[in-house]
């Protein structure tokens, strides 16, 4: 038994958590007022001066003329953009897995292993000390926009649910940890904020996905549950087999108490029907936020509907206009001179010693002051292997469309080129949570969707002549979950890769689906 136990019966008791819960209100008035009263610009400029002059003695920051530095100017003129591939070639690779004093003073305690979506390499992004607290205020901050937002919430009354991967994390070195960053969080969490949160540290370390999410189903129905987070489509495969094992009909019914719903990683907007059909209850909130491996970027704002860009915990940031990505000198913009409405590629500099890192997404700004975003996609999430030059919004929001037009649920898709014949096509694959009544007819709802939302798509499928309606191959449940498993990334924050610009993965994923026999339906194309 923990010597901290008799602690942590107290923390848990309901005199405290109540005294911890008007706490939390009163302080979430107060950061809610700080960062809506502050000068975003004016901070931004000052997080980067103040990251600069931390790293001027390391390594990176002696090669880059860190000591010079006096303005945003300077910084671009002095740091490259870089991707990880870069940093990893030119800096780490050489002393991993112990980064001390490289990028970042000091050694870096903690290695979050990623290998994205759009990409088969395991990536150690770096986490510092100080990350780990910039982590901490994006996740209060989240929380404070929602108190504020519910003011008779009772967050606190119940326990927060984070739907994470495996949290057993390996030691490559002494002093060193790595593993996905949801492991990393969990082991960070302080004993005494246990009776907050679950699940408890034994079952977060289970390393079987599928036995997993089975014992979080089992030990987590009969739990206060007043928040619940993870990935949408996780977070879907668990609320089945709640619904399964308690005999209910809706989330709302088993988790009566839940206030809010935490998703994050993919777009929602093919998913939100099936989220208001499961959980039942219009007063349980969605709250959209946008983590990822290099930092914790923007939350969901209840008052706007947008993405409220995080300014002033340890992250700088830059935007580069998608569309000049393959320049040699793209420009680079900042909250300074950023414009609404484009599509920017996001770049950060952080307190981890990611400097100037492109961190391969997308967002279009609605909104300067206060800054207010849309998370866009990937920058290698497009198709163009037949000059459409098709997106990932727009292909996101065809699937919304067509789902919503048909009366169908998605789970989970992919689409890619598949290069056959003289011209070729796409080939979507969709898992159905509700199948549409006519799948024939939702295929072409999406395939309209598409040629209204991009000229060059439509251009290129003009009848008879250019590409032919998009090859559909629907797979029975399972079908994906399979398919991530044979690849070794069930679970946790792994998600299905939505598009594949060069066809590799679509076949493979085509190839498997076919061979298991989870293929239910197929429409060739044309």
């Amino acid at each position: 038994m923990s010597p901290l136990f008799p602690l942590v019966t107290i923390a848990g008791s309901p005199p405290v958590r109540s005294l911890v819960n008007r706490t939390f209100h009163w302080n979430a008035r107060r950061r809610v007022q700080q960062l809506e009263s502050a000068h975003a610009t004016l901070v931004q400029e000052r997080m980067l001066m103040r990251l600069v002059g931390k790293a001027k003695g390391t390594r990176f920051g002696r090669d880059h003329r860190f000591g010079s530095i006096r303005s945003v100017a300077d910084f671009q003129d002095a740091v490259p953009l870089r991707s990880y591939e870069d940093l990893w070639r030119q800096y780490l690779r050489d002393q991993y897995p112990i980064f001390d004093n490289l990028t970042w003073p000091g050694r870096i305690p903690y290695l979050a292993l990623t290998s994205g979506t759009t990409q088969g390499a395991t990536k150690y992004i770096p986490v510092s000390r100080a990350m780990l607290a910039s982590n901490l205020i994006g996740a209060r901050t989240m929380v404070s926009y929602h108190l504020t937002h519910l003011p008779e919430s009772r967050l606190f009354h119940g326990r927060l649910f984070f739907l994470g991967g495996s949290s057993d994390l390996e030691q490559p070195a002494p002093g060193v940890r790595q593993g996905d960053l949801s492991g990393i969080a969990s082991k960070e969490v302080s004993e005494l904020l246990r009776p907050y949160t679950f699940p408890p540290l034994e079952l977060a370390l289970e390393p079987d996905w599928d036995r997993k999410l089975a014992l979080l189903a089992e030990r987590s129905f009969r739990e206060p549950i007043t928040l619940v987070g993870g990935v949408p489509s996780w977070l879907l495969a668990l609320f089945q087999r709640l619904l399964d094992l308690s005999g209910k009909a809706t989330i709302a019914e088993v988790w009566p108490r839940l206030e809010v719903v935490v998703h994050g990683g993919v777009k929602f907007d093919p998913y939100r029907e099936a989220f208001a059909k499961v959980l039942g209850s219009p007063k349980i909130r969605l709250q959209e936020t946008y983590p990822c491996s290099e930092g914790f970027i923007a939350f969901g704002d209840p008052a706007t509907g947008h993405l409220r860009l995080l300014f002033d915990h340890g992250i700088f940031y830059e935007f580069v206009p998608v569309d000049e990505l393959e320049s040699d000198r793209p420009t680079r913009h900042w909250l300074g001179n950023v414009q609404v409405g484009i599509n920017y590629a996001i770049v950060v500099s952080t307190c981890a010693g990611m400097w100037s890192h492109l961190i391969g997404d997308t967002v279009r700004f609605e909104s300067v002051d206060p800054p207010l975003l849309t998370f866009t996609g990937r920058t290698k999430y497009t198709l163009s292997a037949f000059g459409e030059h098709l997106i990932s919004e727009e292909v996101e929001a065809a699937v919304a469309s067509a789902s919503a037009s048909s009366g169908a649920s998605v789970r989970e898709w992919h689409v890619g080129p598949v290069f056959q014949g003289a011209l070729g096509h796409h080939l979507f694959v969709f898992e159905f949570l509700q199948p549409p009544d006519d799948l024939t007819a939702f295929r072409r709802a999406l395939d309209t969707d598409l040629a209204k939302r991009n000229a060059d798509y439509q251009a290129h499928r003009v009848e008879g002549v250019g590409l032919p309606l998009p090859a559909l191959l629907m797979t029975r449940p399972g079908g994906f979950d399979a398919w991530m498993r044979s690849r070794g990334k069930l679970g946790g924050q792994h998600k299905v890769p939505r598009m594949d610009s060069e066809g590799k993965l679509t076949e493979q994923l085509a190839e498997f689906l076919l061979a298991q026999g989870w293929i239910e339906r197929e429409l060739p194309p044309g």
